[in-house]
């Protein structure tokens, strides 16, 4: 059984509060918090305040996905705002080892994030470090867009060399999820699974997120 990380970000930010509430009496494992800068993606979404904000009412951990250049200059402002685990970017990151044992120095979870044409064989010199590894399933910056295909070999090769290894990382996957592809996904060997749109855009999203954990 996957775990499931709806995505805030598609969340009804004139009701935050009401939508996280949903999230805490939900199925849901995490809260997926998506942060960009508008310069490492062309977007913005929030910052620090905002994450603060939902962890003041969230009863689930925060998986803060920063989607940010210089993402070091943060971490001990998003801890301190609650994340429970920190998600980079490979390629916002020229010194991802130093980066990764500054957010283990925190006794937060450390993640990095990949985006679509980025092959999963640049991690591995870190992969033993790492709690988390998130495939971007479409480009990120924008909810609401199609799932990416080769994702599927994508994570194949990640779960073969986790195997090969006994590394224990967990293996996300955010961007284009739905009932109909999380089966094949969690049959890769995908734990963790973000939604976003397809979450808060249904008619009732705890039984969405329900209906996707026993995908």
């Amino acid at each position: 059984m996957a775990e499931i990380a709806p995505s805030i970000l598609a969340a009804d930010f004139a009701n935050l509060q009401r939508d996280i509430e949903m999230l805490n009496a939900s199925p849901a494992d995490y809260i997926h918090v998506d942060v960009m800068d508008g310069m490492f993606v062309p977007n913005i979404s929030f910052g620090i305040p905002v994450c603060e904000a939902i962890n003041k009412h969230a009863t689930k951990p925060l998986d803060v996905h920063l989607m940010i250049e210089q993402p070091d200059r943060y971490f001990e402002s998003f801890k301190k705002a609650g994340a429970a685990g920190l998600t980079v970017h490979y390629e916002a990151c020229p010194h991802l080892h130093r980066t990764v044992q500054h957010i283990k120095e925190l006794d937060v979870l450390p993640g990095v994030a990949l985006n679509p044409h980025t092959p999963v064989e640049v991690l591995s010199e870190i992969l033993g470090d790492l709690s988390l590894v998130l495939i971007m399933s479409v480009n990120p910056g924008f909810g609401g867009q199609k799932f990416i295909q080769h994702t599927y070999q994508k994570i194949a090769r990640l779960q073969s060399l986790k195997e090969k290894f006994g590394y224990t990382f967990k293996i996300e996957v955010d961007g284009g999820v739905n009932l109909d592809n999380a089966p094949l996904l969690i049959r890769e060997g995908v734990n963790i699974l973000v939604a976003g749109s397809f979450v808060f855009s249904s008619e009732n999203p705890s039984k969405t997120i329900a209906d996707l954990k026993n995908s």
